[in-house]
């Protein structure tokens, strides 16, 4: 099975792995588990088992608070893609009409979250059309593959969530059915 088939489903399981893991995310858990058995590409799900393999081995507690540490408190490892590699504020502001205007031309939006925020636009990936996704991938792709350095050098076992993130984004960069 190509990689192509498997695109939408791991980019919506990707974005609910990188969510908070509050109560409900943890009762959502073996539903989502469920789906990434269903991935086709071996390694992918391979990759995908073992990172929810990490999360149902790890103190929930544990877990939480290197969530926060990861994505809270790190200026390195930020949920939100426009904070990386910018001078000032007015330079965050144009990234985030870029991020917007994503959503707004394929008639979505953001009520509750910024757009530059990393499970929305995976989720946004999900729903629509291939080459619409592959735009949005090749532009946030210099900003994921930087958080995935960040992860390796912390040790973090969220870089192999990016790893697959970017196995998607690299997929539909090749262009492969």
């Amino acid at each position: 099975m190509s990689i192509m088939k498997d695109a939408q489903k791991i980019a919506l399981i990707a974005s609910f792995l990188l969510r908070y893991p509050d109560e409900q995310w943890y009762n959502e858990l073996p539903e989502w588990r469920e789906d990434a058995q269903s991935v086709g590409h071996p390694q992918l799900r391979q990759g995908l088992l073992e990172f929810f393999d990490y999360v149902e081995d790890a103190n929930k507690k544990e877990f939480e608070d290197q969530y926060v540490r990861t994505f809270d408190f790190s200026q390195n490892t930020t949920m939100y893609l426009s904070t990386y590699e910018l001078q000032g504020t007015g330079e965050q502001a144009e990234e985030l009409v870029k991020f917007k205007a994503f959503f707004l031309e394929n008639d979505y939006d953001l009520p509750k979250e910024m757009p530059d925020y990393i499970p929305a636009l995976l989720e946004l990936c999900a729903v629509i059309d291939e080459e619409k996704a592959k735009e949005i991938y090749d532009y946030c792709k210099p900003k994921l593959e930087y958080i995935r350095e960040r992860f390796i050098e912390a040790k973090l076992p969220y870089a192999f969530l990016f790893d697959i993130i970017l196995s998607v984004a690299n997929g539909l960069e090749d262009g492969a059915r």
